[in-house]
């Protein structure tokens, strides 16, 4: 945490101890003690990963000012540190607190549709960049930028020989055929129970966007396919009264979801597991 404290006292925050934070693949984090008292939350890098800071901070705001969404407020930002508003955990055993997320997420798809599908800029999927390039066709953008962008990836290209290859290009080839046709939204992009906290009042507050245009779905299904406490059922229940789900819903996920299990393999996190999950999707067009 040595680095960590000797970052944020440059910027200027008068850091006297840090406590290490749990989880997280690309920084360094921990809740950090000011001399007065008060506690910020703070990451870093140990080398500079370009705007990655940048990109997340301006994730947290869009998600609050587009989408009514609860997000930490951001006290500082530079390439190498990124300070938020310290919020607590979540409480998994509350099924009000996963309605109530579920009528925040709805309103975020609902209220925030666009023509086209991607971002203004390229973002960061954990420590790798994630391709926001401008598309009007969704199936297009999904196989593009969400799935086959992970092949080149070297430990994606180690965990599947040619033929499991072509299999998920198969796969991307029949999208049309396998996915209803839905308007590019507002999404977080990697909404999965450990970027679900509450916030000040106790209700729900996401961190660490990826936000993009993308389908509705491609959200929920990191929450669904994803492990997740038993009281998140609510969520899904609500947010098909709020939002409206298409018969064969559960059954779309696990496609959505391949972008996850691509990504996952890329930053070797459960990459034995996540390969046979990919396996097991693609089966059908081996």
């Amino acid at each position: 945490m040595d680095l960590l404290l000797d970052r944020l006292r440059r910027a200027g925050f008068d850091a006297v101890a840090a406590e290490a934070a749990q989880g997280g693949v690309v920084a360094l984090a921990g809740l950090a003690t000011l001399r007065d008292g008060s506690r910020v939350f703070a990451k870093t890098l140990r080398a500079d990963a370009l705007d990655l800071f940048e990109v997340e901070a301006e994730g947290l705001h869009v998600l609050r000012a587009m989408g009514g969404v609860t997000t930490p407020e951001v006290l500082a930002v530079t390439p190498r540190l990124l300070v938020l508003e310290p919020l607590p955990p979540r409480r998994d055993d509350d099924g009000r607190f996963w309605e109530e997320l579920a009528r925040a997420v709805a309103h975020l798809h609902t209220t925030t549709r666009s023509d086209r599908f991607g971002w203004h800029r390229d973002g960061w999927l954990g420590r790798l960049r994630q391709d926001n390039t401008w598309d009007t066709d969704g199936h297009a953008f999904f196989a593009r930028r969400r799935i086959l962008r992970w092949l080149p990836e070297p430990l994606v290209e180690a965990a599947f020989d040619a033929a499991e290859r072509r299999a998920l290009e198969r796969l991307c080839a029949a999208l049309p055929d396998l996915l209803p046709p839905r308007p590019p939204v507002l999404t977080h992009g990697d909404l999965w129970r450990e970027n679900i906290l509450s916030g000040r009042t106790g209700g729900p507050a996401l961190i660490d966007p990826a936000v993009s245009y993308s389908w509705a779905e491609a959200d929920l299904s990191m929450l669904w396919c994803s492990p997740r406490p038993p009281a998140s059922d609510r969520f899904f229940e609500v947010y098909a009264d709020a939002a409206g789900l298409d018969d064969g819903w559960r059954d779309r996920l696990p496609l959505f979801h391949l972008r996850e299990l691509l990504s996952s393999i890329a930053h070797d996190d459960h990459a034995a597991e996540c390969a046979e999950a990919v396996r097991e999707i693609i089966a059908p067009f081996a």
